[in-house]
């Protein structure tokens, strides 16, 4: 396909399932992906090997995977927004900078509280002020934040064709950051202008309250809107998300894509129905995006597999007629996607149940920096062997002869040798003496009390007496004068000198049986 730089590519690997949401900074140097796997991983294109593997990867937010991820205008930090209702903000490098604030889910209406109450559904970072930030989430809201101050500014309601609550499933800015548009899981698509009419809250203020409470209650200082600039009902099948929505640079046209398998182009000036629409674009994905080229005569959009042996694949159409101009399989399903402008490198977040990864697509001819260094630089390789040095021992040779200690690898001396055999002899045994003493002849334990164990159970280890018969014991006091039972039957001697012992008394089974 001409004017595609996917001559080549070169994957960016560590995922553990499908990489939903990539984002690469403005300068192309860094890359941030999150996965389904619930981590986020980052890639230094400086330092990249060609093994492909993040120089930090970490868990955002356990059990909840990521849904988006965004780049600040300078590249000093990024927004992570997983499905958890609190956001996070990061540095360059990966360390935590703050976590936006949770609402109070027991507030009936949402534009009075301090943050989302459900499941974030997405997240950008404003194209131009380095402070703020706009995500969305299924509490039927959008919000717009100050990531340095870590509160709110705004709270976006949009307008609903009946009362109730829809998830708002996608959100995105304009290039120049003046209009915010968003996708609604009832097939709405809506669109704000930020310089439009803004109102504060009246839950808080109007009412005075005792001053015993007054320390419960914080001032609302954000601002909030309902009432849309445009508006397109049914837009996209009711009942599935749309997962994107995109401007193109001159702000003038919109691209929407849905679950429903579609991809529709939009004119923001005829904003009522459809310029034109691409359906047969499997998408089981509610994070699926799309993109503008960076001349904006392409548009790229990926695909979802429809089954085990199937897989998606990176769609190319034309961005006046959505007509399809060639596709490029990938591993499981294509997710997100981004054409970044200055390095002209493709970079698609693909993959499954079974593992992911941010598939490159370069051409030398074409592209510059970014993984095109990166797969010319071999990785560095593991030792395979371990040296472990442990304390080192210090031998001092002019200490004193009992205390001085022989070199290793070193001859002896004449004199040394001597002495260390006169030494060795005296605590030789003489010749034909007879070894005696604890283990003589190989048998430990051969005299009495050799061991502790031993010893000790002989003496307290056993019952008192065990070994005593207790019969011949009695039987030892028998007709003597220190016998206890004389003593007691000494009174009967004249008047029954002939013992009477009690008759031998029948079971009552044995009385029952005669």
């Amino acid at each position: 396909m001409e004017g595609l730089p996917a001559s080549n590519r070169f994957d960016l690997v560590g995922a553990g399932k499908a990489v939903t949401a990539v984002d690469a900074d403005a300068n192309g140097a860094r890359l941030v992906c999150g996965s389904h796997d619930y981590k986020c991983y980052l890639y230094d294109f400086g330092g990249l090997k060609a093994d492909g593997k993040s120089f930090r990867s970490w868990e955002v937010t356990e059990g909840y995977p990521v849904v988006a991820v965004s780049w600040s205008p300078t590249g000093d930090a990024f927004l992570v927004v997983t499905s958890y209702s609190q956001p996070k903000v990061y540095n360059r490098d990966g360390k935590e900078l703050g976590e936006l604030p949770k609402g109070d889910m027991y507030i009936r209406d949402m534009k009075n509280t301090k943050g989302h109450v459900t499941n974030c559904t997405g997240g950008v970072w404003h194209p131009v002020e380095k402070t703020t930030a706009l995500t969305s989430s299924e509490d039927g809201t959008l919000r717009v934040w100050d990531v340095m101050e870590v509160q709110q500014k705004t709270v976006i309601k949009p307008q609903l064709a009946k009362p109730g609550r829809v998830s708002v499933t996608s959100c995105s800015y304009s290039t120049d950051g003046r209009l915010i548009a968003a996708g609604l899981a009832d097939g709405t698509i809506q669109l704000w202008d930020v310089k439009g009419k803004f109102g504060h809250s009246a839950a808080v203020g109007l009412v005075p309250v005792p001053k015993p409470q007054q320390a419960l209650f914080t001032k609302q200082t954000w601002t909030y809107a309902t009432a849309p600039g445009q508006v397109v009902r049914n837009a996209h099948s009711a009942g599935s998300d749309i997962t994107c929505v995109r401007f193109s640079l001159n702000g003038q046209h919109l691209l929407s894509r849905s679950e429903d398998g579609s991809l529709k182009l939009w004119d923001l000036r005829k904003f009522k129905t459809p310029l034109c629409t691409a359906d047969d674009l499997p998408c089981n994905y509610s994070m699926t995006q799309a993109c503008y080229s960076p001349d904006e005569k392409f548009v790229l959009t990926g695909t979802s597999a429809e089954g085990k042996d199937s897989s998606g694949s990176l769609v190319m159409l034309d961005a006046q007629t959505l007509e399809k101009q060639g596709e490029i399989a990938v591993d499981g399903s294509a997710v997100a996607v981004q054409w970044h402008p200055r390095i002209n490198q493709i970079f698609v977040g693909c993959g499954g149940r079974g593992g992911g990864c941010v598939r490159t697509f370069y051409d030398p001819k074409l592209s510059s920096k970014g993984a095109l260094a990166a797969a010319s630089r071999a990785p560095r390789v593991e030792a395979t062997e371990f040296m472990s040095l442990g304390a080192p021992k210090i031998y001092v040779p002019n200490a004193l002869p009992m205390y001085r200690e022989d070199l290793p690898g070193r001859p002896l001396s004449k004199k040394r040798r001597a002495e260390k055999e006169a030494e060795d002899r005296k605590y030789q045994p003489a010749p034909g003496s007879q070894a005696k003493g604890v283990g003589a002849g190989g048998q430990l334990g051969a005299t009495g009390g050799t061991l502790l164990t031993q010893h000790v159970l002989k003496q307290q280890g056993g019952l008192a007496n065990a070994e005593v018969d207790a019969r011949a014991a009695f039987l030892r006091h028998a007709n003597k004068n220190d016998d206890q039972i004389s003593r007691f039957t000494a009174a009967y001697k004249a008047t029954q000198p002939a013992p009477i012992f009690a008759e031998e008394e029948e079971d009552e089974e044995q009385a029952e049986q005669k």
